[in-house]
């Protein structure tokens, strides 16, 4: 067992193509030795912006000797009357490089076949390598690659360097002209000479020596650990967003933070404003103090030691000063207009070309939010309209315009500003809310009216028009919308009927083209899977989301409801069998959907006892179910495991006289439609 060490030096690599690189260099390396019998320890991938790193502990020096069956033509095929070998047989030898008189008869689900038995010498690892560590960097997916000089594969940046260490030796690989060494790289500029190496522990040190800290866990930590010094003694802390952390870890070999200052009369900037200016474009962390708001001070990070602290701060200080110069003059100039006499100006704007303008847009979405408003939340219907009308009519602001991040932030800012009241303010903002799955949702119930409102608009337009996602394409993001949709509704536990919003939404579009009668339905659908998918994805089985789902989906929230109830008991052994006995029952009642039950037809002891008990076990769970108690309603069905085993036992259900028949037809018919009304519990049964 050796160790493995592949580096790939290159120019600076983007800061958002790092970490999936990595991801993808242990994963894919990790294929191709399970794929060449190999046995291999721990996996590690560290990078930088110049260079992406795999380690791996332990790989096998050898591949095992093995034996590899080879199925051939069957035996009818390879041999005639006599048993002697046929040409397809002669060929199938001769291929396989042993002789027809070694070829073996085996038995087959298809029949008998003749089989060659190939004995498979090992090869070295190191010999192996070569072509392994090639297929790493020509499968590895950017974003964006591209192709330099006269080479032949992309890259997402050009490769400068390759170091190919097995147990010490170099591997003899060449990509696109550059032959691998023994020897990285230093820091661009404070080492960029040749450094000798001999494996992964020695490479971290030597790197680190030479102001390289490859690994990005700890090159994270040294950029927080810089940033927090660069203000010490400014009565301010920073303020450590993850994704800016993430982000300027990766664009730095090792971190040197200066902190600089900006006049007080930014501050007259909303918060967000600020913080934007300096995060997204510049990459600079912002100060606050102990009460959260902004102080005029900022932390930026040097990829190269600050050797003179006041040029570094007053470079930085300058860029920031014109770019925060620019947001003054925007906000200042915004602030001249109402957020609301901006709203017709929204007819300039196209949202799609067969769905209108974004004028048309905001009146279809203030008129479905005023709907849903009067269903769930009618004493805050006049708000939720008003938040509707005004929430996109901050696109059309110099600000949002220099930043497109802002929108909805600007608009809540300006909705202020004009004396709108609180909540519409909060609504516009919030109305964008879910950002990304997982992501934050609204607080307010209006602004959660008005972002549904907003996706529901979106689907059914794209859907009208089909534009449905097909395969991985989705240009409208329309998956996305419709997690975030259906997170609303359940984060804020709303019992709406996704099918009334669905046609409520569809009618909006009402004269601008002809709708097809079924696309309420294939909206719906597509609402269901990706409710499916995303509770599957938190770790629920899907027979379970199947189960029900099967038996109703319109109201989201209650189906989750059910979908718990079922996960909790499902654990149960009385209701495996119950599942299992029900899954019965739906086989043998199939069409019949009678309920009516004359008693004086019962005639065993076995079908008047699960009658009795269908009828109290109803009469306990109506109320509950009723009232989404999914699983109490459940723990008192599994009464009628042992009346049902004791029924299907001793009663034939298909007997002679048809009225005898029809009535436990109809017995198990009531006892199934109770059932249902949590979820088909024989998609759960599994057989034993």
């Amino acid at each position: 067992m050796s160790e493995l060490l592949f580096e790939i030096g290159t120019e600076e690599i983007p800061a958002g193509y790092i970490e999936p690189a990595l991801t993808f260099f242990g994963q894919a390396a990790e294929k191709h030795f399970v794929d060449l019998n190999l046995q291999y320890g721990n996996i590690r991938t560290v990078g930088t912006p110049r260079r992406l790193t795999l380690a791996v502990d332990g790989l096998q020096e050898r591949q095992p000797d093995r034996i590899v069956e080879h199925t051939g033509p069957s035996k009818q095929a390879g041999l005639d009357a006599q048993g002697n070998p046929s040409k397809a047989a002669a060929g199938f030898a001769r291929s396989r490089g042993v002789a027809v008189e070694d070829l073996k008869i085996v038995e087959t689900p298809k029949g008998e076949y003749l089989m060659a038995v190939e004995q498979v010498r090992g090869v070295e690892t190191i010999e192996l390598l070569p072509d392994v560590l090639a297929k790493l960097v020509r499968e590895m997916p950017f974003p964006k690659s591209m192709r330099w000089g006269d080479g032949n594969i992309s890259f997402a940046r050009p490769i400068q360097w390759l170091v190919a260490l097995f147990g010490g030796r170099l591997v003899d690989i060449s990509i696109d002209q550059v032959r691998a060494g023994d020897a990285t790289l230093g820091h661009r500029f404070m080492a960029p000479g040749p450094i000798p190496v001999s494996g992964f522990d020695e490479y971290q040190e030597k790197l680190l020596q030479n102001w390289v800290i490859v690994d990005p866990a700890e090159r994270r930590q040294a950029v927080e650990d810089e940033v927090r010094k660069a203000v010490a003694g400014s009565n301010g802390a920073p303020i450590l967003d993850e994704g800016l952390v993430n982000t300027v870890a990766n664009l730095v070999e090792v971190p040197w933070g200066v902190c600089g200052c900006f006049d007080e009369k930014f501050l007259e900037l909303p918060r967000e404003v600020l913080i934007t200016s300096m995060r997204e474009h510049q990459k600079y962390f912002p100060v606050a103090d102990s009460r959260g708001e902004l102080l005029p001070l900022f932390v930026a990070v040097n990829n190269t030691r600050v050797d003179d602290r006041d040029l570094a701060v007053s470079g930085h200080q300058r860029v920031l000063r014109a770019r925060l110069e620019d947001g003054l003059f925007f906000f200042r100039e915004d602030k001249k207009r109402r957020l609301v006499d901006r709203r017709q100006d929204l007819a300039g704007i196209v949202f799609q070309n067969k769905l209108g303008t974004m004028l048309e847009k905001s009146d279809r979405i203030a008129a479905l939010a005023e709907s849903i408003a009067q269903r769930i939340a009618p004493d805050q219907k006049d708000e939720t309209v008003r938040a509707a009308k005004l929430a996109k009519c901050d696109l059309l602001t110099e600000m949002v315009g220099e930043f497109p991040t802002l929108q909805g932030v600007m608009g809540k800012e300006y909705a202020r500003l004009d004396g709108e009241l609180e909540s519409v303010a909060a609504a516009i903002h919030e109305h964008y809310k879910p950002v990304r799955s997982g992501g934050e949702l609204p607080e307010g119930i209006i602004g959660a009216i008005v972002g549904m409102a907003d996706r529901l608009d979106t689907l059914a337009g794209c859907f009208a028009i089909g534009e449905k996602p097909t395969g991985t394409a989705d240009p409208f993001g329309l998956r996305r919308q419709a997690l975030g949709l259906l997170h609303i509704i359940l984060g804020h536990g709303l019992h709406v009927s996704l099918r009334d919003m669905v046609d409520d939404a569809l009618a909006g579009y009402g004269g601008k083209f002809q709708l097809n009668p079924g696309t309420a339905d294939q909206l719906v659908d597509f609402l269901r899977l990706r409710f499916e998918n995303d509770v599957v994805a938190s770790g629920v089985r899907s027979e379970i989301v199947a189960a029900a789902t099967a038996v109703g989906f319109d109201d989201a929230v209650d189906c989750r409801a059910r979908i718990e109830a079922l996960k909790n008991i499902s654990s149960l052994e009385q209701f495996g069998v119950l599942a299992g006995s029900y899954k019965r029952i739906r086989n043998i009642i199939k069409e019949n959907s009678h309920t009516a039950m004359d008693v004086k037809l019962f005639r065993e002891e076995a079908e008047k006892r699960l009658h009795s008990t269908l009828v109290e076990v109803r009469t306990r769970t109506e109320p509950l179910l009723e009232n989404g108690c999914y699983d109490e309603a459940l723990e008192i069905m599994l009464e009628m495991k042992e009346p049902v085993d004791r029924f299907f036992d001793e009663v034939m259900v298909m007997t002679d006289d048809p009225a005898v028949r029809h009535n436990r037809l109809n017995l198990l018919t009531s006892l199934g439609e109770m059932v249902l009304r949590v979820g088909d519990i024989s998609r759960m049964h599994q057989e034993g």
